[in-house]
């Protein structure tokens, strides 16, 4: 499907928050994008529904319900940020990335908030004989946004480095998976876990935050969201520097949710 719901709003003559605003616009600028944000909300509110009628009433409990939740929709989120990323790639002229950083910032965070919300009214509804069912609601409630804002620039800053915006959505799953896979597999190296997405996600929505957790949380946020967009934009003003031409946004492209 084509970009034909998406304007030609990247250039440098607006500032910042219309060029946020504009971003933002086009996450969900075309009928596939806003598909697939429908799904990936769809996602949370099944899984959050599941578990509250049919998980073990012992089992239900805000950190249960929201490690279901908000991992299922991370999955999906960082593809807005491929999306996103390609947007920028494809645009002609010097383009600015903090916008489109902030957009897709914005967007991760009210995804994570609709999971939080989901999970309340999940968790109101039914019956829960766990000890304390609502136990690190507010850590939790923090974290949830957290997890998505990390997956969506894991998202960027993949859709910044990799040419085609189906392998960038593979690797945003399989790279972090995989090398917390492989980290553990090695005693040496299993330390090195926590610098990993997978396991600053499962700290963060268990709610069981510590001082060295924040700290590996922010490492993390460092390697895996500053790191990734900060070599993804010395790219992206490389190309711009080499007058590489870039197709138009409407151009017809083999890629992810266009």
């Amino acid at each position: 499907m084509a970009d034909s719901g998406i304007s030609g709003t990247l250039g440098t003559s607006t500032g910042l928050g219309e060029a946020t605003l504009n971003a933002l616009r086009r996450s969900v600028g075309t009928r596939a994008r806003r598909f697939l944000l429908a799904v990936t909300l769809l996602l949370g509110l099944l899984a959050a529904t599941g578990l509250a009628m049919a998980g073990p009433p012992d089992d239900r409990t805000f950190a249960t319900l929201s490690d279901a939740v908000q991992s299922l929709m991370s999955i999906i989120v960082p593809a807005f940020g491929i999306l996103l990323a390609r947007d920028l790639k494809r645009a002609s002229g010097i383009t600015r990335l903090t916008p489109t950083l902030l957009a897709a910032t914005l967007l991760a965070a009210v995804v994570g908030l609709f999971g939080f919300l989901v999970c309340v009214a999940a968790l109101t509804v039914s019956t829960s004989s766990a000890q304390d069912p609502w136990r690190h609601v507010g850590t939790i409630a923090v974290g949830s946004v957290l997890v998505q804002i990390g997956a969506q620039l894991v998202g960027t800053g993949l859709g910044l480095l990799m040419r085609r915006p189906a392998i960038a959505f593979i690797a945003s799953i399989v790279l972090p998976l995989g090398l917390w896979f492989l980290l553990g597999a090695v005693d040496v190296l299993r330390p090195a876990q926590s610098l990993t997405p997978y396991s600053s996600v499962r700290h963060l929505l268990s709610g069981q935050m510590n001082a060295l957790n924040w700290v590996q949380w922010f490492a993390v946020l460092l390697i895996w969201g500053v790191g990734l967009n900060a070599l993804g934009g010395a790219r992206l003003r490389q190309r711009s520097h080499d007058g590489h031409p870039a197709p138009a946004l409407g151009e017809r492209s083999p890629s992810l949710g266009q």
